[in-house]
This record gives C-alpha cells, sequence and structure tokens, in this order.
C-alpha cells in the first residue's frame, strides 16, 4: 500500500510574523481582567507566547500591515526580598527568551545637568519588543530621596545643606525635613509621569510593578541570605530607621501615582504567577492599541486583586483630535531684512564675538549645553554653526546632523534618537555641549508637509516637544534654539550658486528644490512651530536676513547674551 502523502493534507506553516486571525485574536488577545482567576498554567503559557510573538509582528515591513508596532516595557520595583527575580525568571521561561530583553540598574544619584530618566533612554525597548527594566529611573529617584530623607552615620553635624549639594547627595547626608523631601519625590513624579505618558503615546506601552512584602517577612528573608552590598536602592534594608523611611517614601510615590500594579510577595510563586498574569494583560492592551481593534470595557470589574489592571487602556490614539487652528505668519517670516554687511566689519565683530562666547562656554562649570537650528533650506544654518565653533576645541563639543530616522530609530519613540545624542555625564567623552543642525521639530515640519506623521502625531507633538525641552532645562541644560529664515528669492540664489560651485554641489539635493515648491507649507508650518513652542524654558531666537554675514553674527549675540544670562543664576 502506497505511503500516504501528509503533505497535501496539511495547512502550510505560518511564519510566527504573520497576521493573527480574528478568531486568535477574539481567543487570546483581548484582554480578560479576571484571567488570573481562570488561566490555568499551560492556558497562561500559551497567551504569553501568542502575544509574545503577536507585537512582534506589528514591527513587520512585509507584507505591509495597519498595525502600528508597539513595545512593552514593564519596570520592577518595589522591596527587597519581595520576589521580583523569581517573577521575571518565571516570566522568562514561559515565554520565547530570546525575545524578551532584561535590564537591571541600581538606584545611583542624579547626573549633573540631566532628568532623571535620560541615563536610561539607551535601554529602551525597540517597538515589537517586551522588555523588564529592574531598577530604572526609579531606582534612582528612590535612592535620591532616600539620602535626602535619612541620616548618614558619617553625617558631619556641622555640614550645611547646600543646594547644589541638595541635588547631589553624597554620604554625609543631614536628613531633610518630611516636607521637602517630599516637594522634591512630587515634583520628580510629576516629570516622570507626563515622560511616560509620551512613552505610552509613542507606541512604547508600560506596566510598572511594585513588589511589596511584610517587615517580619523581610527580616526572615534577609537573614536567610547571604548579604548582598548593592541592593537595588543601595540602601541597608536590616536597619529598623532605613525600612520605616523606605515604606514613607513608597507610601507617597504610590499615592502619587496610581498606575503600578502592587504584588504582593509573601509568597513568591504567587507573586510571580500574579506578575506573569499582569504581563500578559498589558500584552494583550498592546497589541490593541497597535491596531483599529475596539477597546474593552473593563469598567464592570472591581476586584482588589486587579486593582490596576483598568489603567492599562489603549493608549491615546484613540482620542479625538481637536480641530488644528493655524496661526496667522507673523511679520517676521514675510519681511526679511536685506542688509549688506561690509566684509571688513564682518571679519573684525566676528572675531571679537566668537572670543567672548568662547570665554563663556568655558566659564560655565560643565553646564550643559544644546543648540538647535532649524531653517528654511540653504538659510546658513552650516554657515552659522561653522562659525559657532571656530574658536572651540573639536572635543569641546559634538555636532549631530539629522536627516530621515534610520530602521532602528523608528522602531523606538520618536525622540529616542534625540534623547540618545543629548550631553551625557556618563559618555567617556569630555564634549558636554550639542549642536543639532535640524531636530526634534522635524515632526511638525517636513513629516507634517510630506505627511510622514499622521495628524494625531505630528499635533500632539508641539507638546511633546515642550516637556522634553523643560526637563532638559529644569535639570540645568541650556537650551539655545534658532530659526533661520530667508526669503523664497534668496534662497534661489543660494541653490544656483550651489549647483555652479563644485565643492558645494553636495549640499544641493533633489529634495531642495522638491520642498522649494512646497514654500508656503513650510513657512505656515515655521510659523505654527514658533507660535507653540517659544516658551520661557526653551525660547526661539528667529535671525532672519538674507545677509548670511549678519545672520552668523545675530547668532552669536544671542549665544552670548544667554550663556551670560545663565551665568548669573
Amino acid at each position: 500500500m502506497p505511503k500516504k502523502n501528509n503533505t497535501t493534507e496539511q495547512a502550510p506553516p505560518q511564519a510566527v510574523s504573520a497576521q493573527f486571525s480574528e478568531q486568535v485574536v477574539n481567543q487570546r488577545l483581548i484582554p480578560n481582567p479576571l484571567s488570573q482567576f481562570s488561566m490555568d498554567k499551560d492556558t497562561l503559557k500559551l497567551a504569553l507566547v501568542t502575544a509574545q510573538y503577536a507585537l512582534q509582528a506589528t514591527r513587520q515591513q512585509s507584507p505591509p500591515t495597519s498595525n502600528k508596532p508597539t513595545g512593552l516595557l514593564v519596570l520592577v520595583n518595589g522591596m527587597e526580598q519581595a520576589g521580583k527575580g523569581i517573577a521575571v525568571k518565571q516570566l522568562r521561561q514561559w515565554v520565547d527568551p530570546r525575545l524578551l530583553k532584561v535590564e537591571a540598574t541600581i538606584g545611583y544619584p542624579p547626573l549633573a545637568y540631566q532628568p532623571l530618566w535620560q541615563a536610561h533612554t539607551k535601554a529602551m525597548p525597540r517597538h515589537g519588543d517586551v522588555m523588564v527594566y529592574f531598577g530604572n529611573w526609579y531606582a534612582d529617584l528612590i535612592h535620591n530621596v532616600m539620602h535626602m530623607a535619612t541620616s548618614s552615620e558619617n553625617e558631619d553635624t556641622n555640614r550645611k545643606l547646600s543646594k547644589k549639594s541638595k541635588d547631589k547627595p553624597t554620604d554625609e547626608w543631614q536628613a531633610l525635613p518630611v516636607a521637602e523631601w517630599q516637594d522634591y519625590l512630587q515634583q520628580q513624579l510629576i516629570e516622570l509621569q507626563t515622560f511616560e505618558r509620551d512613552l505610552d503615546a509613542n507606541q512604547t506601552k508600560l506596566l510598572k510593578c511594585w513588589f511589596h512584602v511584610e517587615v517580619e517577612t523581610l527580616q526572615e528573608r534577609l537573614s536567610e541570605e547571604k548579604a548582598d552590598p548593592q541592593f537595588l536602592y543601595q540602601i541597608d534594608w536590616h536597619k529598623a530607621e532605613v525600612l520605616e523611611r523606605f515604606n514613607q517614601v513608597a507610601t507617597s510615590l504610590l499615592q502619587q501615582q496610581d498606575d503600578w500594579i502592587i504584588i504582593d510577595g509573601g509568597d513568591k510563586s504567587q507573586a510571580a504567577t500574579r506578575f506573569c498574569h499582569a504581563v500578559l494583560q498589558a500584552m494583550q492592551t498592546a497589541l490593541l492599541s497597535s491596531s483599529s481593534l475596539p477597546a474593552p470595557d473593563t469598567t464592570a470589574y472591581n476586584d482588589s486583586d486587579i486593582q490596576s489592571d483598568d489603567k492599562l487602556k489603549p493608549g491615546p490614539r484613540t482620542q479625538k483630535l481637536s480641530r488644528f487652528e493655524p496661526v496667522k505668519i507673523p511679520k517676521t517670516l514675510k519681511n526679511i531684512d536685506d542688509p549688506d554687511l561690509n566684509k571688513s566689519d564682518y571679519h573684525e565683530q566676528l572675531g571679537i564675538k566668537q572670543a567672548e562666547l568662547a570665554k563663556l562656554l568655558r566659564n560655565r562649570d560643565g553646564r550643559h549645553v544644546v543648540f538647535a537650528f532649524e531653517g528654511m533650506d540653504a538659510a546658513g544654518k552650516g554657515g552659522a554653526i561653522k562659525r559657532l565653533v571656530a574658536p572651540l576645541d573639536p572635543r569641546e563639543y559634538q555636532v549631530h546632523n539629522i536627516g530621515a530616522p534610520m530602521l532602528y530609530e523608528r522602531q523606538h519613540s520618536y525622540l529616542w534618537r534625540f534623547w540618545t545624542r543629548l550631553p551625557n555625564e556618563q559618555a567617556d567623552r569630555p564634549s558636554r555641549i550639542a549642536i543639532f543642525d535640524r531636530t526634534w521639530y522635524g515632526r511638525v515640519l517636513v513629516e507634517r508637509i510630506e505627511q510622514l506623521a499622521d495628524d494625531y502625531e505630528w499635533q500632539r507633538a508641539y507638546d511633546e516637544i515642550n516637556r522634553f525641552e523643560a526637563d532638559l532645562t529644569a535639570a540645568g541644560t541650556l537650551v539655545i534654539k534658532y530659526w533661520l529664515a530667508i526669503d523664497k528669492q534668496q534662497q534661489l540664489e543660494r541653490f544656483e550658486d550651489r549647483h555652479d560651485t563644485p565643492h558645494k554641489q553636495f549640499k544641493l539635493t533633489d529634495d531642495d528644490w522638491r520642498n522649494r515648491d512646497k514654500w508656503s507649507d513650510y513657512v505656515q508650518s515655521a510659523a505654527d512651530m514658533l507660535a507653540r513652542t517659544d516658551t520661557k524654558a526653551a525660547p526661539w531666537c528667529v535671525v532672519a536676513t538674507n545677509d548670511k554675514r549678519q545672520a552668523r553674527l545675530d547668532v552669536l549675540d544671542h549665544a552670548i547674551k544667554q550663556l551670560a544670562a545663565a551665568s548669573k543664576v
């Protein structure tokens, strides 16, 4: 009897990135707030892997899909010996471990002139990935607050805390009054919450898990385990005073942020299962936000054991857009000055201003400075930057020429590629000055005009950018922004000059000519941008002149003024 040909009776295998059928979506991917009571271990494992691969599939490029690539960042914090490690270990055993990223930090004092979140941006997951992050920015915050709230054994009783030492605590802390460290905690939590909301809006969803155990259980487990000199928050959990203060800090944190899932670590096995259920529901909700599926109604569930699950609803992409009102184009963008600065006068002024700028930059006490240059094509950004850095040592600064994002950059939150280019105290290089030739404002300029971002993305970007810049300035970074404007005829003359000059031809591209056809769109977008992002924290300097020499001097004058004012603060 001939062998049966099974190949004709079996459906061809599907790639893991293939779109899931509607039936699978309904059965496995819709969040079930009561799933922790109804799923056995094998069912939970299958649901976790299904959701994990479905998230990865949102990143696929071919064939094209309507899904929005989406990632999940799981923040793990809480008390020592509360089962955090066992929970993540179990999760990794129940999913495909190759697709689960795990990062861990312990608490350190915030770095100078950087927002709390900045040191952690390189660890952000790509869209489509799931990442578990022990410690994270909350470890740094708790470390800092604990130093503020708890006296050190080595405390110098005669030492008075200056404002600078308050921002950068040491081992010689004198405990601050409760109101002072709570004010600091509240301020930082507000900044972190807005940062996290912007992550969520940019398709990096968050799940925040806080593991807790009773004091008696903690002490029993500490006595059973070998002493660890580097606990998560670098505090001594054996000391009653420290533990009491930690619980006070934790209570303040959890009261101010209601999006934490609190996991009881009294039984480590149950805590691990509870954690895996929470991750499953977060992945399922992230999947919903990446597609056009309707959001589930979870308002009917009030069980205390799912106290934070109703926070895991699809992100703000489901919100309706309000009507966008373009602003009236200001005269400064329409009536461009056309002076003719004498060449010898220009060079005389240039040398003086460059020397003054270099002096101010070198006497800024290490403060981070970010220069942001935007403007019409051929408006003179490159020339202005060249004169700005001329008196500086190349090791003192970094110039970032921003073009279209690479694929791996598109697989992160929009601002990620700028976060990772900021001056960084962790970097080996000594430069603390970053100069951006084109910036994060591309979202509300070229991406808006060329429809590379949808209406919701570029319209919400104004507020996201304002928050980003406010975080930088609140941390002490000086943000100096320029919009360089020329008129349309002057642009044409500069294009033709580039075309006719061999060593300038590389500056002229087909995109430049194509963008010129949309001149009025770019002017309107610039006007909308200036109106919505000219803030007290990071004001714009508009340099509107057809004389490139005058433009360079104006840039230097403004930079000198900003640096001089900052040195007096």
